[in-house]
C-alpha cells in the first residue's frame, strides 16, 4: 500500500468524492440496521440473520471508510495514522467497558450508600475497621497464598511426574478434565462430597461415609472457621491444576535435553537437576501460570456462593461486594470493595505488562 502512494500527496477530487459516498453509506447501512433491530419488527429467526450480517458487514464497511478517510492523506501521514484506525475501535470499546465503569465505580466509592452525597473516605475506613470485612480480607490472602500455590505446585509435580510415565496422556487428561467444569457446577458436587448427616442418619457424603465407616463422628467441614476456607480452595485447586498443568508440561517439553544429559553425565542428581536447571528455564511459565491463577482467585465468588454464601466465616472480598452492592443495596461501600480488588490487582498486572516489555513484545 505505501509503495503505491509514495509519489501521491493529497487524495484527488474523485477518491474523495468515493469516500464520502462509502462513508455515507456506512452510516445508512449501520443506522437502519441498528434501527430496524431496535423495533424488533421481525420474528426471532430472521432477527437473528439479519443481526449477524448487518454486524458483519457493518464492521468491514467501518474499517474500510476510515481507511479510506485515512488515504485523503499524503503517505508519510497515512502510515502514521493507518494503526490507529484498526486498534482505534477496540481502545474504544475497551474503554467503555473497562475504564469508563472503574472511573464510575471510584466516584462511587466516596458517596452514601443511595450515591447521593460525599462521604470521601468514609467506605474506605469501612473497609479496613469492620469485623466482617476483616475477614474477608484475610479469607482472600488465604486464597491467594494457598490457592494459587497449591494449583501451581501440584500442576507442576503431576507435569513432572507425569512426562517420564508410560500413562502420561491419562493421567494429563483425568487432571485436566475438572477445566471443562464450571464453578458454579464444582461447588454443587462439592457440596455433595461434604454434606453432613447427624444423629445417626446415613450419610450422603463422601468424606463423612468414609469417616464413618472407620468409626468416627461426622463432622461439618463447611461449618467451622478457619479451616472450611481450606475445603472450599480445594475445589478451585482442584480445577485450576489442569490449567497449571497442561501449561508447565509444555515448558518442560522445551527444556534442551543437551542440557539435562550434560548436568546427568557431570553427576547431578535428578533433584538437583531439577532444581539448577528445569525451574530456571521454566521461571516464566511459572511465574505466568502463577499470575493467571491469582488473578482467579482474587475474584473467585462462584464457589462462596453456591457452597457457604460466606456464612462460617467463609466470605471474600468479590462475595462481599456482591452482597454490599445487591443485598445491602449499599452502591458506596460496593464500589469501595470494587476499586480494592483494582488496587490488589494492579501489581501483578504491573509485573506482566513489564515482562511483556522486557521480552521485547510491545515492541
Amino acid at each position: 500500500m505505501a509503495e503505491t502512494r509514495t509519489l501521491k500527496s493529497y487524495a484527488s477530487l474523485p477518491d474523495i468524492i468515493k469516500t464520502v459516498l462509502v462513508v455515507l453509506g456506512t452510516v445508512v447501512v449501520a443506522g437502519s440496521g441498528f434501527n430496524l433491530l431496535k423495533a424488533n419488527v421481525l420474528p426471532q429467526v430472521p432477527t437473528t440473520v439479519v443481526a449477524i450480517i448487518w454486524g458483519v458487514s457493518s464492521v468491514i464497511l467501518i474499517f474500510y471508510s476510515f481507511n479510506l478517510l485515512a488515504q485523503i492523506f499524503p503517505t508519510k501521514i497515512y502510515n502514521k495514522i493507518v494503526p490507529y484506525i484498526f486498534i482505534g475501535p477496540a481502545v474504544l470499546i475497551m474503554g467503555w467497558y473497562l475504564f469508563l465503569p472503574t472511573m464510575r465505580s471510584l466516584f462511587l466509592s466516596f458517596m452514601d450508600k443511595t450515591s447521593t452525597k460525599f462521604v470521601w473516605f468514609d467506605n474506605y475506613k469501612f473497609l479496613f475497621t469492620d469485623r466482617s470485612m476483616l475477614v474477608s480480607i484475610r479469607n482472600t490472602l488465604i486464597w491467594l497464598v494457598c490457592g494459587t500455590g497449591f494449583s501451581v505446585f501440584i500442576g507442576l509435580l503431576v507435569a513432572i511426574l507425569a512426562e517420564r510415565s508410560y500413562i502420561e496422556k491419562g493421567a494429563k487428561t483425568f487432571i485436566f478434565l475438572p477445566m471443562s467444569i464450571s464453578l458454579v457446577g464444582a461447588g454443587v458436587i462439592f457440596k455433595f462430597m461434604y454434606a453432613a448427616k447427624f444423629g445417626g442418619a446415613e450419610q450422603i457424603g463422601l468424606l463423612n461415609a468414609i469417616i464413618t465407616s472407620m468409626g468416627f463422628e461426622p463432622q461439618n467441614w463447611l461449618g467451622k472457621a478457619p479451616w472450611n476456607n481450606l475445603f472450599l480452595i480445594a475445589i478451585f485447586v482442584w480445577l485450576q491444576t489442569g490449567f497449571a498443568l497442561v501449561v508447565l508440561s509444555a515448558a518442560l517439553k522445551a527444556v534442551p535435553e543437551e542440557m539435562l544429559e550434560a548436568a546427568r553425565i557431570d553427576g547431578a542428581s535428578e533433584f538437583l537437576t531439577l532444581v539448577k536447571i528445569v525451574i530456571p528455564n521454566i521461571k516464566a511459565s511459572i511465574i505466568s501460570v502463577s499470575t493467571t491463577i491469582l488473578l482467579a482467585a482474587l475474584k473467585c465468588f462462584d464457589i462462596v456462593y453456591s457452597m457457604t454464601n460466606g456464612m462460617f466465616g467463609t466470605e471474600v472480598l468479590a462475595s462481599q461486594q456482591y452482597k454490599q452492592m445487591f443485598t445491602f443495596q449499599n452502591y458506596g461501600r460496593g464500589s469501595a470493595i470494587a476499586i480494592l480488588i483494582l488496587i490488589g490487582v494492579s501489581p501483578v498486572i504491573y509485573y506482566n505488562l513489564k515482562e511483556f516489555h522486557n521480552k521485547e513484545a510491545f515492541k
